[in-house]
């Protein structure tokens, strides 16, 4: 989508010809994976470039987009906003830059262009409102298995989301958009045609293998089951995993865990695998599948350990099996729930 062939030799003489590249808009929206090491590599070799790409991302980001299906009257809007904004950056940006009378005006309008055009069909294709699109979610304390169009399956763990286009062709990438938790099994084409998976953080690109992803706000991770992946963060940075990895994304880095692949695994089979595992880890997957509120009565006892097998695909059942070991007392009213240190 809006690819232009990065040319390392290009002279970016302005802020404007950053704007108006399609290429430099790719890589701040993440549209495009293939573009990031590239302008990576451009903004760090030289302090001048740098200045300009911040000059240009911090243009961007005084901008309104917002994931929503943009109509004629959003473009229309977001086209007043972006010419006031213009004018602000003419005063406010170090380097030079001309008037919209000018040529370099020009330059500007066709910035605010591709601007207007790359956002609308991001911001679109992204909330799956578009009519080649498709969407499945899972509402809170469900689990539900699909196949996609090339022959591959997904498992979507509860509260979570999926958007694909449809009419995927060999030869193509295969694009995937995930909130929340997923386990994919890609199947490979003759072709083998990239599979991608466009997570919080970074992007999973494979050709036929089996992992799991977590994409949520406060958390990102993946675990390779079979097969090999490799990730590219929003950063720039690359990491490729073999089966067993599990690699976090915290603080703009990707680290590697041991974990028990077991355990990563369980809630496809509606089970929780814990090994002194920390109460307030339990506490939140209970808010991210179940969607109520939970809490700790205290700090020590989200510090108290939990080991074992709880079942997760009632709450009602899971609580019981909670105050089954003994080490808790739960406390339920409506949606809110507390947990405290048993007491004989």
């Amino acid at each position: 989508m809006y690819r232009e062939m990065f040319s390392m030799s290009k002279n970016y003489a302005g802020v404007e010809d950053l704007l108006s590249d399609e290429s430099f808009l790719s890589w701040y929206f993440k549209v495009d994976p293939s573009c990031i090491g590239q302008w990576e590599k451009w903004i760090q070799e030289d302090p001048d470039h740098r200045a300009r790409a911040e000059q240009a991302v911090g243009f961007l980001q005084s901008l309104d987009f917002r994931e929503k299906h943009l109509t004629h009257e959003h473009i229309s809007q977001a086209e007043s906003v972006l010419l006031q904004k213009i004018r602000e950056a003419e005063n406010r940006i170090h380097a030079p830059v001309r008037s919209l009378s000018s040529m370099g005006g020009r330059r500007w309008w066709i910035a605010a262009a591709c601007v207007l055009i790359l956002a609308a069909g991001v911001y679109t294709f992204r909330t799956g409102l578009t009519s080649s699109a498709s969407e499945l979610r899972t509402q809170y304390g469900e689990i539900k298995e699909k196949q996609l169009p090339d022959g591959s399956s997904v498992v979507l763990d509860a509260d979570s989301k999926i958007v694909f286009s449809t009419g995927w062709q060999d030869g193509k990438d295969r694009e995937v958009w995930l909130k929340g938790e997923a386990f994919f099994h890609v199947s490979k084409t003759p072709l083998k045609s990239r599979f991608i998976v466009h997570a919080n953080h970074f992007d999973i690109i494979v050709t036929g293998t089996q992992f799991n992803v977590v994409s949520r706000q406060d958390e990102a991770n993946v675990m390779l089951k079979e097969g090999s992946v490799t990730l590219h963060t929003d950063e720039g940075k690359e990491l490729k995993m073999i089966p067993g990895d599990f690699v976090e994304y915290k603080t703009a880095l990707l680290e590697k865990k041991p974990v028990k692949n077991d355990s990563v695994l369980a809630w496809k089979d509606h089970k929780l695998v814990f090994d002194n595992t920390p109460l307030r880890d339990l506490i939140q997957i209970i808010k991210e599948h179940y969607g109520v509120i939970v809490t700790a009565a205290s700090e020590a006892v989200g510090d108290s350990t939990v080991s074992g097998i709880l079942p997760n695909d009632n709450l009602d059942v899971l609580l019981q099996a909670l105050e089954a070991t003994g080490e808790f007392e739960v406390i339920r009213q409506g949606d809110t729930i507390t947990i405290k240190g048993h007491h004989p």
